[in-house]
């Protein structure tokens, strides 16, 4: 054999592994890193959304049924909360349970994390979408109907919704931009500030899962193939 042919072919199936062994640190060190932050995203989005079922702290309307409908559907329970906190337990207990290189199934666990990952990415996206739809809505409250001209009378709807079913631009100049008209809304008091923070809080909250959870797709794939742990 000779002199350094021996070498140059162990370094050349050592190589593999070293660039293995360094993608699967990289992917353990992500989970560790993703599941935390997940938690406390879910955590933060189920607390604005019980939030939005309570204007002003108290429970008057949500026993009369007073609630907007984007806030009773409880995208941030269901949708940014319980699907996102499904993935982020897992993530975090894999990462951390990894972090010794213990035997811990990576490739399974792995495979497992970008399952639910995914479906933490399909519910971040629903609240999203129904968060987006409730700011843009505006809240359900008692007004003076006459002084945006539909009918007569003291009445429960949605004040901002009906000023823009024909002029949108006007609806968002009015609504979102003005705060002016902010007092149309005569109870709950507050609402259109408490309706205007909250769902903004949801939709930052879940865009913010939907790139986390994409990252943990991908970290996921690369983790079936990797592992999580140097020499898996």
């Amino acid at each position: 054999m000779p002199p350094g042919q021996g070498s140059s072919e162990g370094w050349m199936l050592l190589a593999p592994r070293g660039i293995a062994s360094r993608v699967a640190m990289c992917v353990g060190k992500c989970s560790r890193i993703v599941g935390p932050c997940l938690l406390a995203l879910g955590m933060l989005s189920v607390a604005a959304n019980i939030l939005l079922l309570f204007p002003g702290g108290t429970s008057k309307y949500l026993v009369e049924g007073h609630i907007s409908k984007q806030a009773k559907a409880m995208p941030g329970v269901w949708g940014g909360g319980i699907t996102v906190l499904l993935a982020a337990t897992h993530i975090t207990a894999v990462g951390w349970r990894c972090s010794g290189c213990s035997d811990c199934g990576t490739r399974r666990n792995a495979f497992i994390s970008a399952v639910l990952s995914k479906l933490a990415l399909l519910g971040a996206a629903a609240c999203f979408v129904l968060s987006g739809v409730g700011l843009t809505d505006g809240p359900l409250c008692f007004y003076n109907a006459s002084e945006r001209g539909r009918g007569h009378g003291i009445l429960w709807d949605y004040p901002f919704l009906d000023a823009g079913s024909k002029e949108p631009d006007t609806r968002a100049q009015n609504y979102l931009y003005d705060r002016r008209t902010w007092s149309t809304c005569l109870e709950p008091e507050g609402i259109v500030a408490w309706n205007v923070v909250l769902f903004s809080l949801l939709l930052l909250v879940s865009t913010t899962e939907m790139v986390l959870a994409s990252l943990q797709i991908l970290n996921g794939c690369l983790g079936c193939l990797c592992g999580f742990c140097e020499g898996k």
